[in-house]
């Protein structure tokens, strides 16, 4: 696949060579370039040929460098190539369940071993070829992210409608062999993948370390737009106990024997079976952070000590805070421990019920600007609302709904305050104090 360099960065090795937008790129050390893991792969010596065409003609060129100096060479998206979508049909998949009418970008399902690297999302590996499976393995592309959900082949093309869910296991132990580390992924769904399902898959897994170094287990997220989907029961606080016994079982075997867990519930196990959230040695360095396994714990614990480090002068403030049903009773603790501290500091917090998605969503990332607008409509304390950063798209303007910042203030009549998703973030926020430089 040849690639048309859309620009070359200035005093780059690319630029020094005569490397200039408009020209193509075949080959780099003989390699051909599809993506940007060849580019960045094949690009990464000291010295290199490469094959371009330019009005047509065919030329080779040598570039020397620093070993893993970038060559410079930019490109019209980031991964040159087109995204992988997901060939799934999930039972489970949250956004088969979204509403109508939402912005097009949310409905596209990414399934990309690209992705996976670069930014750390999970992928099924359907949809890889036997070609990528061997890339990932020449260039030792580690870790890689799995969803796997259950390691019984026929259960997984039951559950993933793909034919191919099953036969690709057989990647897991050619990653392991080729000494590739995984991130792995459970979404659980009641009475299907878990009990006794649940053990196998987990028995399989950790047959896998030091391969596999994690497994982050995470009930399946339900919204009221099932119609016409696999009928899933959300878990309720019995279910959630018993699955969280096997976790943890697992979890302390593992931590006996190897020193870490490695098997980590999601935090909304313990919330729903009304336990504790473990200390943080539990989560060891949080390697499923992202996945919602021990935020709870480093939201809290990064949140306090902030605190206890702050030592300056607080003025009076005056603030309304909204999260999801979820995080709300976390947050509250947080705000009643910073008043302690300050006393005039006045924080009210306002739990958002999520009647936009509906069903078992309480997370604050999947709150909408139509339920904050609706449920906090005459009823704030203050001209000040904080909004999280979770509930926002990247370029933080926008919710999942369309809703914009200037709406949100317009239509509630208060100055919005964006508030970072890490504790020690939130407190500053909440005293009105900026983040140490």
């Amino acid at each position: 696949m040849a690639v048309k360099i859309a620009s070359v960065q200035p005093g780059s090795a690319a630029q020094k060579a005569g490397l200039t937008a408009g020209t193509v790129l075949l080959s780099a050390g003989g390699k051909p370039i599809n993506d940007i893991l060849d580019y960045e792969f094949y690009t990464a010596a000291p010295r290199l040929e490469l094959a371009v065409s330019r009005g047509g003609k065919l030329e080779y060129i040598t570039v020397e460098k620093e070993e893993y100096q970038p060559l410079g060479c930019d490109f019209e998206s980031y991964l040159i190539d087109k995204h992988h979508s997901c060939k799934n049909h999930c039972m489970f998949c949250f956004i088969d369940q979204l509403p109508k009418g939402l912005r097009e970008s949310l409905y596209f399902k990414d399934d990309d071993e690209r992705l996976s690297f670069l930014f750390g999302n999970y992928i099924t590996l359907t949809n890889l070829s036997e070609q990528e499976v061997q890339r990932i393995i020449e260039m030792h592309i580690s870790p890689v992210n799995i969803s796997v959900h259950t390691t019984d082949p026929a259960l997984r093309v039951r559950m993933m409608a793909n034919k191919r869910a099953g036969e690709v296991l057989r990647y897991l132990d050619d990653f392991a062999a080729a000494g590739i580390q995984m991130n792995c992924q459970l979404v659980l769904c009641r009475g299907i993948n878990d009990g006794d399902q649940l053990r196998a898959s987990l028995d399989k897994l950790l047959s896998l370390y030091p391969a596999v170094q994690s497994i982050a287990a995470v009930p399946a997220g339900l919204t009221d737009h099932r119609q016409g989907l696999y009928k899933l029961t959300a878990y309720d606080a019995a279910t959630a106990a018993e699955t969280l016994d096997i976790l943890e079982e697992y979890g302390d075997r593992c931590a006996e024997k190897y020193g870490v867990r490695l098997v980590y519930p999601g935090d909304e196990w313990f919330l729903l079976a009304g336990r504790p959230i473990p200390p943080a040695e539990y989560y060891d360095d949080y390697l499923q952070l992202e996945n919602g396994v021990g935020m709870w714990r480093s939201f809290h614990d990064s949140f306090l000590e902030e605190l206890e480090a702050s030592r300056r002068l607080f003025l009076p403030r005056k603030m309304d805070v909204v999260t999801g049903t979820m995080a709300a009773p976390l947050i509250q603790d947080m705000v009643n421990a910073a008043r302690q501290r300050h006393k005039l500091l006045r924080v009210e917090v306002h739990p958002i019920q999520n009647d936009f998605f509906g069903g078992n969503v309480g997370v604050a990332g999947l709150v909408t600007g139509t339920d904050i607008i609706k449920q906090c409509r005459g009823r704030l304390k203050s001209r000040l609302l904080g909004v999280p950063e979770v509930m926002l798209r990247t370029e933080q303007d926008m919710f999942l709904d369309d809703v914009t910042i200037p709406q949100l203030e317009k239509e509630l009549k208060v100055k919005v305050q964006i508030i970072p998703a890490d504790g020690a973030g939130t407190l500053r926020a909440l005293l009105g104090q900026q983040a140490e430089a």
